[in-house]
Formats: structure tokens, sequence, C-alpha cells
């Protein structure tokens, strides 16, 4: 199954969750898309609880399926810590994600697009691969021909706060993870035991 490139905002409604993280797809109508508004959304089995929980997250960070499934497998060789957890801090550590996290981004899909486009570089040099996993302490920064970008700028200028486990230099335009995120740091409404559920009846 390849990534979603649809109407974020549709998909946002239909998963009940903020795929951007501003609430904006919600604030007006907070129902599932479709003719019969707020009265459409039918109650769900086990499974489609399931499979409802993994496919927020999976959107939220923008993954295809494989890469998603990948990333789940890897998690649970990780000998410390629960499957879940792991899985989560694993999808923090993505390029993408800690390009987001720092501010250089509105959006993941955003600053996927950034990756994919050279403008980002790790410990000084050039990555291009969104779901480079990055270390803690390395140096996410932006190319210096980069820096003078207008969308960059404007995430730069108009985000609220940044997570405790992210640290940013505006004047150098870098910064880096500091630490792994603990799990009351991470989405409270997401339950990861329902995805670890659902692979493990697949896998």
């Amino acid at each position: 199954m390849s990534r979603y490139t649809g109407p974020s905002w549709k998909k946002s409604r239909r998963l009940g969750i903020s795929l951007s993280g501003t609430g904006k797809e919600l604030a007006r109508r907070p129902y599932a898309p479709g003719q019969h508004g707020p009265n459409n959304r039918a109650k769900l089995s086990e499974y489609g609880l399931q499979l409802n929980e993994k496919q927020k997250l999976r959107n939220m960070y923008g993954m295809n399926e494989r890469q998603f499934r990948n990333l789940f497998i890897q998690a649970g060789k990780i000998k410390e810590g629960k499957h879940g957890v792991n899985f989560m801090v694993l999808l923090e550590q993505r390029l993408d994600n800690v390009v987001y996290r720092l501010g250089l981004a509105s959006t993941r899909r955003q600053a996927r697009q950034f990756v994919n486009h050279g403008h980002i570089l790790v410990d000084g040099k050039r990555v291009d691969i969104p779901s480079y996993h990055v270390e803690v302490g390395q140096v996410i920064s932006v190319r210096e021909k980069s820096q003078n970008m207008v969308a960059m700028k404007e995430a730069m200028e108009s985000i609220v706060g940044r997570p405790a486990f992210v640290s940013f230099d505006e004047d150098k335009m870098e910064g880096s993870l500091t630490r792994l995120p603990e799990r009351d740091e991470l989405y409270p409404e997401i339950d990861e035991s329902l995805i670890v559920e659902f692979y493990n009846k697949k896998l």
C-alpha cells in the first residue's frame, strides 16, 4: 500500500484525529465525512478499533504500510522497554519528524518535502532520506542556500513551542534531539497497545 497523498483534512475527519497537529481539521466539523454527517460513524469491532488506531499513527507520520510495519518489527527487537512505546520513539527519530519537531516545517508533510529536496543537513552532510534514523546528539541544520526560504521562515515564526526532548538555535538554524522522548510526551490520544495487538495477529 502506497503512502496516502490525498486530502489530509478529509483523512483527519475520517480517523477522528488531527494529522497536521494544528487541530484545524476538526475545529468546525469534528465528525467523519459523508452525507449522513455526525451520525455516519458506526460502532467499530475489536479489529476495527485496532486497525483505526494503526491508521491514525501511520497517517500522522505520513508513512506507507511497508515502512510502518518494518519499523514496528524493528521496535520489537529492542530488548528494553515496551514494544509499543519503543515503536513510537523510533517514529520520532525519523529525520522528517525531527525537522518538524524543531519547527523548521509547519507539518510533517512539509518537513518530508524539505528533506527530499536536499535542504537539510545532518552533522554538516546533506541527507535527502526522510526515514533517516536520527541519533541523540546529531546536529540537524539547514543548508546555507536554503536558509532564506519563505516557507521555512514562516514555519519558524508561527511555532508556539518545541518539545522538551529537542533543542534549537534560531540564529544558526540548527538543532538536535537531546534525548529520547518519554511516553507521556507523545500523543495521549493514541493507544499503542491496540497497534501491538493488530500486528501480533498479522505477523
